[in-house]
């Protein structure tokens, strides 16, 4: 029992360790916006929603009262995902600060406010703890699948660009330790969305494996397929430069080039046109 006890620490501590490095993964993209005081090209939608699973999963773990390492993981991402998303608004224009009040409300008032309600006032204290965890399987389940549209961008586009192979690496090995974390407490909403998460993690690494090494293309861009938040900025930029570049190399109106010079010659081709009309 002390040895069971023993590992369900090791693998709590570990996936706390992997999922706190992952959590600071945003770090950067917020060094970006507080440099250029623009939150443009950016969305707050993965914070809130990162923000509303760690208050179910903290909500969970309380209930469940023998899950004290979920508590401090998910304690920080609240408190970090905040931070993320007071920065945002902060430098957000105003479309942007109403589209993340509309999210905050969806999500983390009204969304939040349901789950709390439908299940706190449950009589049966296992039901409530049974129906609470299969909604927070349920969500983490969907946000696992996230990477779906990663990895279509990365067949489609044969580049890897979109998809760092650091951070594939640890969402793998956080799955792998909260999916042991899970088992040993024999918890199956801890353990199953977490196979998912280290499966979309593999499937991950070996794309990149594939296509690391893959000359890249210019690709025509579906709509529909959204960048990831980092890099959308780099490449409305790319735009830019391919623009200014495309204009500089195209052939200038006729008149505006030469100048006099362009009169005089104008005015030699009318000359000889006029000389062969009237020879003919």
């Amino acid at each position: 029992m002390a040895l069971h006890l023993s590992w369900v620490f090791v693998f709590g501590i570990l996936g706390n360790v992997v999922s706190f490095m992952v959590s600071l993964s945003p770090l950067p993209t917020f060094y970006q916006i507080y440099k250029k005081k623009t939150s443009e090209g950016f969305q707050s939608l993965p914070y809130v929603v990162s923000l509303f699973s760690a208050m179910l999963w903290i909500y969970y773990a309380l209930l469940k009262k023998d899950a004290m390492l979920l508590i401090t993981i998910n304690t920080f991402c609240c408190f970090i995902q905040s931070f993320y998303i007071v920065t945002y608004f902060y430098y957000g224009r105003k479309k942007e600060k109403l589209e993340t009040v509309k999210l905050m409300l969806l999500f983390n008032v009204f969304g939040f406010g349901l789950v709390f309600f439908s299940t706190y006032f449950l009589h049966n204290p296992m039901t409530r703890l049974h129906i609470l965890g299969y909604i927070c399987m349920g969500f983490s389940l969907s946000v696992f699948a996230a990477p779906l549209a990663i990895v279509r961008k990365v067949i489609k586009t044969k580049s890897v660009e979109f998809m760092p192979f650091t951070l594939s690496v640890f969402l793998t090995l956080g799955a792998v330790m909260w999916f042991f974390y899970g088992l040993l407490l024999k918890d199956m909403n801890i353990a199953v969305p977490n196979v998912l998460g280290f499966i979309f993690g593999i499937l991950q690494m070996i794309l990149y494996a594939i296509y690391k090494n893959h000359p890249k293309k210019m690709v025509v861009e579906d709509p529909k397929l959204q960048l990831p938040d980092q890099h959308i900025v780099d490449v409305i930029k790319l735009e830019s430069v391919v623009s200014s570049d495309v204009n500089t190399a195209a052939p200038q109106p006729y008149e505006n080039r030469g100048g006099a010079r362009g009169g005089v010659e104008a005015q030699n081709t009318k000359e000889k046109a006029s000389d062969a009309s009237q020879k003919v």
